[in-house]
C-alpha cells in the first residue's frame, strides 16, 4: 500500500505515501523494526479534508490505533 513518511503522535495520524489505490474500509498492516499491527482504515484525509479513497502516488493522513514510525511499511492484509 505504501510507506509511512511522518507520524503525528498527538492526533495519532500516519502520513502515508501510497503505491496503490486505497479506500476507507480497507485492511492495512503497519510493519517496521518495532511496529507490527493491522487495522481497518476508518478515517483518511488529504489536504486536511476527509476522503474515502486515494490514488497511487498521493500522500494521505490515516488515523492509526498504535504508534508508527517513519519508514514503516504499509501492506494490504492478506
Amino acid at each position: 500500500m505504501g510507506c509511512v513518511t511522518h507520524y503525528f503522535g498527538g492526533v495519532e495520524v500516519a502520513i502515508v505515501k501510497l503505491n496503490k489505490t486505497v479506500k476507507v474500509g480497507d485492511e492495512a498492516c503497519f510493519r517496521g523494526h518495532t511496529t507490527d499491527f493491522c487495522q481497518t482504515i476508518d478515517s483518511m484525509q488529504f489536504d486536511h479534508q476527509p476522503i474515502v479513497s486515494a490514488q497511487k502516488g498521493k500522500e494521505v493522513g490515516i488515523k492509526v490505533k498504535e504508534k508508527v514510525r517513519e519508514g514503516d511499511g504499509v501492506f494490504a492484509k492478506a
